[in-house]
């Protein structure tokens, strides 16, 4: 009785539909699926039985022999795609290309040494900046290093805090379904929760009974979570990053194997570059407001472009406008 209890808290059941999940316990929910599951289904060793398994699959459907069906996955292999010619170089793209992709490509390339301008729009260059490829099924030098099958594997949607703190103290805390999770793992950490929590229980605000724990005494396994649903990560005081867990699902042998990368950053969100007004090529570095000389309030300029608009050769100032320094947002890419 009290497994099936477990098992019916550890799956995920949706409370919203198409926004988050019932709260379940995050190592149940691993624990049953390992029982369901068989040693096939949790191996993490490379799919070599799977291929030989596709060849008798493939020989029974063309009604051939099991030997030749592995000769045609042989002939038919990425590798046999290859070009023969080894001195060409991949870099360079021909002119005579008839492939539409490497046309777009191409183009996007020569625009960019004429006007010095990325289209990060351009499906080519989104996916030349994407993080996820450099570890997919990595494996660690050292067998010690390994992730064990069956491990489980959550991705966590981070983001942005609204006002960019710079690192200066270590204090900070997940909040995860009432608790707070504080690091103190280093000896001027402080409890960054305890304001709140007094504040809560202050008067009856109707967040309940709010907890305070270490977070170096605790796992995800040992979390209870939502997928979907916002959670909170803070630290430097008050720089506050919403978390969101979008999947949790067991380790795949095609995932990255060495435990050392982990946490692993697959994708960063692209800062918009702010280019300047007059040449529209290089990066803002001045922001102008009440500038009888520009269109628009505010208006942003290179440094070149902002002082040959706004000051003669001697350097005097023309026309009325307030100027501040501006930190674009993109250089942090």
């Amino acid at each position: 009785m009290a497994a099936a209890e477990e098992a019916a808290g550890a799956a995920p059941d949706y409370e919203a539909a198409e926004l988050y999940t019932r709260v379940f316990r995050v190592g149940a929910l691993g624990r049953c699926w390992r029982q369901r599951l068989g040693p096939p289904d949790l191996s993490l060793a490379a799919e070599v039985a799977a291929e030989a398994d596709a060849d008798v699959d493939v020989a029974a459907g063309l009604g051939c022999a099991v030997e030749t069906a592995a000769e045609l996955r042989g002939v038919c292999s990425i590798d046999m795609l290859m070009s023969s010619d080894k001195e060409k170089d991949p870099d360079v793209i021909p002119e005579d290309s008839s492939l539409l992709t490497l046309r777009i490509r191409k183009k996007a390339l020569e625009k960019r040494e004429e006007t010095i301008i990325v289209d990060r729009a351009c499906r080519q260059e989104t996916l030349a900046y994407e993080m996820e490829s450099h570890a997919i099924g990595k494996r660690p030098e050292n067998p010690t290093d390994l992730v064990e099958e069956g491990e489980l594997l959550l991705t966590l949607n981070i983001f942005y805090p609204v006002i960019f703190q710079k690192d200066l103290y270590k204090s900070a805390f997940f909040y995860f379904e009432g608790i707070f999770y504080n690091d103190k793992r280093y000896p001027e950490c402080r409890d960054l929760s305890r304001t709140i929590i007094e504040w809560s229980e202050s008067h009856d605000r109707g967040y309940g009974n709010l907890q305070s724990v270490k977070m170096e005494d605790y796992t995800f396994n040992d979390l209870s979570l939502k997928i979907g649903f916002p959670y909170l990560f803070c630290h430097q005081g008050n720089c506050e990053h919403i978390i969101i867990i979008t999947d949790i699902r067991l380790i795949h042998h095609d995932d990255c194997l060495d435990r050392k990368l982990y946490p692993l950053l697959i994708k960063k969100h692209w800062l918009c570059t702010r280019k300047c007004f007059v040449c529209k090529m290089y990066t803002a570095r001045w922001v102008t407001n009440k500038d009888s000389l520009a269109p628009e309030d505010p208006c942003f300029f290179c440094d070149v472009c902002f002082r040959m608009l706004h000051y003669d050769v001697e350097g005097n100032k023309l026309g009325e406008f307030l100027a501040y320094p501006y930190v674009d947002p993109g250089i942090f890419n």
